[in-house]
């Protein structure tokens, strides 16, 4: 029979928030695939776990994804545990779960510690409806694309970011965004655990005075939907209603549904357009 892949969540900064549970299966189970095995070692020498590692990571998480289905389908049991929080989440993990599953490899999490949804509900902000963009692209193209995407986000945004990265993101993201609500969550479960509820604005006129300490978390509000509705109302004014009627009407369709549509667009009745057809044609 195959092992199990445990995927075991483990402290990002108070050693108290590991579970009963973890420290069982990482006794028990027999590997550990360890994100670093060097920064791993201490959270096992403090639980007296004396489970073999092994490194799992970035940099070899195809090849050695392969090895670990392979101990897994000759019935090993296997944890895998990342630096700090949940693996899986902005980590390698993601690609071992995707080999476990096309090889049947059954797979299951132990809750834990996650620096997302910690400071998601510490931030504030909504927390009905999120997305989670981890840390921006380094790539210059890439992280432009995905700043442009997050102008029209609607969802509570929540980011990390490094201390020393910190004041040059939330310049871009005012930038690119526009002034926000927003909560900056730092050094989580920590001694020194802070919650900053400001604005973009305000916190880069802070982080400029004050050299930003330990690794963060900002949670952002998303642009309201009568803030879209009204941008998009503004470009849509910049053309005449006949115009817009006929813009539609290229696209395939009738003459009613692109002035219905129109009327939705520019937040009118379908009335008022009608006339306003009326009054263009009596005009010429």
């Amino acid at each position: 029979m195959a092992g199990v892949l445990y995927l075991c969540a483990t402290p990002i900064g108070n050693l108290e928030d590991m579970t009963w549970r973890a420290v069982r299966v990482l006794q028990e189970v027999d590997l550990i695939a360890a994100e670093d095995t060097r920064n791993s070692i201490k959270l096992l020498n403090h639980f007296n776990i004396k489970t073999p590692m092994t490194s799992y990571h970035e940099h070899n998480k195809y090849e050695k994804a392969e090895i670990l289905v392979r101990k897994l389908s000759e019935g090993q049991n296997i944890a895998l545990i990342t630096d700090a929080g949940t693996p899986g989440i902005s980590d390698p993990g993601e690609e071992l779960v995707r080999q476990c599953h096309g090889a049947g490899i059954p797979v299951t999490s132990l809750p834990g510690a996650c620096a997302c949804v910690n400071a998601l509900i510490l931030s504030g902000l909504s927390t009905r409806r999120f997305c989670f963009e981890a840390f921006l692209p380094a790539d210059k193209k890439e992280r432009l694309r995905v700043l442009e995407e997050l102008k029209t986000e609607t969802r509570t945004i929540v980011l990390y970011e490094a201390p020393h990265r910190l004041l040059r993101t939330l310049q871009e993201l005012f930038e690119h965004l526009g002034e926000r609500k927003i909560t900056i969550c730092r050094e989580l479960t920590k001694r020194h655990e802070t919650v900053f509820q400001t604005s973009l604005t305000e916190a880069v006129a802070y982080y400029t005075a004050q050299e930003p300490k330990g690794e963060c978390v900002i949670v952002m509000e998303g642009v309201s939907i009568e803030t879209l509705e009204a941008e998009s109302r503004k470009q849509w004014e910049q053309m005449k209603l006949s115009e817009h009627v006929e813009f539609y009407m290229d696209q395939g369709m009738d003459k009613k549904a692109a002035m219905k549509q129109t009327a939705a667009d520019r937040g009118i009745t379908r009335r008022d357009v009608y006339q306003a057809l009326i009054d263009a044609e009596r005009n010429h």
